[in-house]
């Protein structure tokens, strides 16, 4: 959980908010056709959640740094260099106008290449 003191008191951004804007930034990229889970037991709770909109997506937040890693599908003939590169500029600039908080950094793992 991030959080910023000022005169006027606490605020506190928790990880589920970060990685729900992740996740409408990086389904709106243009390439991604869909997240893949993160490891075996994330693939589990899937079928029980209800809501898997943090689907691949996992946010640290280190002092008030934020720290992204994102499991994607990519569509086949992309360039996968071109594109992730894309994907990391326009998730660190959103996260920084919405949160005002540091991206340290944001990982993407291509998990998988589909038509």
């Amino acid at each position: 959980m991030l959080r910023l003191d000022n005169d006027n008191g606490i605020i506190a951004v928790d990880d589920t908010v970060i990685s729900n804007i992740v996740s409408i930034v990086a389904g709106n990229c243009f390439g991604i056709s869909g997240m893949t889970a993160k490891n075996m037991t994330e693939e589990f709770w899937e079928l029980v959640r209800r809501d898997p909109s943090d689907k691949g997506i996992s946010v640290r937040c280190i002092g008030n740094t934020i720290e992204v890693d994102l499991h994607i599908m990519v569509l086949y003939g992309i360039n996968i260099p071109a594109i992730t590169d894309s994907i990391t500029h326009k998730i660190t600039y959103t996260l920084e106008e919405m949160t005002g908080f540091e991206v340290s950094a944001v990982n993407i793992f291509v998990d998988s290449v589909t038509k």
